[in-house]
């Protein structure tokens, strides 16, 4: 039997955007029981709401800083930690960031541990590297970030390190790059690149790109990232391991820009450029060498393909292109942004 076969599952953040995904992922590898904990603020309840008929899916409305999230804990096999508060929120709220992404994930690991909990998945983020100082970027990478968000992150994986050095408890760090996908977040503080870019193109106006556009991502689809952390959590092997996550290509904003408009049928659509956000690393490259050895994992959705289908979610909302551009924030870092959704 695998670690999740038969398995009683907590998802924190599982009605975000990647959470929404691994709760599919994980009904469909049969786990026995599956607890998503979600205050809202981040994830939506129409994220999971085709799967909440499933008899083995329970959903706590909390905060993970809430003794009902702790108590949740209790007789869990597997947990994956995927809540938090975002990049942009911690410039104008640096000191709830640091709570929800640090202190939060210190409470959790220490009750997970009395509770005897079998795998702790603790879901971290390449912001803590900061901007690469040599690329490909592998675990050995400096860590160097340049916002709270990406501080608060490293200190949730220093706890998590320390939790399995010090008392043997089975905790795994992995480290996603940039993800994307369906369920993407476009609006408040927690709107990313491409789905803000699709939204502007389906209103028929030039991308909005932050500096010279020549800064580069890896991107990778959210269900190959769901799929990757299902099997980190598989893997025996990775038990006290530290896992940089990625699709291993390099994608510019300008370059993604580009796709995005050709995608939707708009490729005369020139970006506009403002100037560059606080905070806003200049590269990212995944080394995904120690992830493919422990577990075979290779992504499967190509940028185009997965840029292509995305364009074609969008159009089909329920929400028009229109409604959802007055959700945009355009300097969405600043106080009053908002944080209705993130992932």
């Amino acid at each position: 039997m695998s670690t999740l076969q038969g398995a009683t599952v907590l998802v924190t953040g599982g009605a975000g955007f990647i959470g929404s995904q691994l709760v599919r992922e994980l009904l469909d590898r049969e786990v026995a029981s599956l607890v998503v904990v979600d205050n809202f603020v981040n994830g939506r309840r129409e994220n999971i709401e085709e799967r909440m008929a499933d008899p083995r899916l329970t959903l706590l409305e909390a905060d993970i800083r809430s003794d009902v999230a702790l108590d949740a804990l209790r007789g869990i096999d597997v947990v994956f930690h995927l809540a938090c508060l975002g990049v942009r929120h911690s410039l104008h709220a640096p000191r709830e960031n640091h709570e929800v992404n640090a202190t939060a994930t210190l409470e959790l690991l220490e009750r997970a541990r009395h509770e005897s909990v079998q795998r702790f998945v603790h879901v971290s983020s390449s912001e803590v590297f900061g901007t690469a100082q040599y690329a490909p970027m592998d675990e050995r990478h400096p860590t160097w970030p340049e916002t709270v968000y990406g501080g608060a992150k490293l200190a949730g994986e220093a706890y998590a390190r320390a939790a399995f050095r010090t008392h043997g408890m089975p905790t795994v760090v992995v480290r996603p790059f940039n993800t994307y996908g369906p369920r993407s977040h476009f609006e408040g503080d927690s709107g990313e690149v491409i789905p803000r870019t699709i939204v502007r193109v389906l209103n028929e106006l030039p991308p909005l790109v932050y500096g010279d556009g020549e800064q580069t991502r890896d991107f990778m689809h959210v269900r190959d990232t769901a799929r990757g952390l299902a099997m980190i959590a598989e893997c025996d092997e990775a038990v006290g391991e530290t896992i940089n996550f990625g699709s291993g290509s390099e994608i510019s904003i300008n370059e993604l820009a580009r796709t995005v408009a050709s995608a939707a049928g708009r490729t005369e659509i020139e970006p506009t450029y403002l100037e560059a956000r606080p905070g806003d690393v200049r590269r990212l490259l995944v080394d995904g060498s120690h992830m493919h050895d422990l577990t075979g994992f290779t992504p499967e959705v190509s940028f185009g393909d997965g840029i292509e289908e995305l364009v074609a979610w969008f159009q089909t909302r329920p929400e028009s292109p229109e409604a959802m551009l007055t959700r945009i924030e355009e300097r969405n870092w600043l106080v009053g942004a908002g944080n209705e959704e993130s992932k």
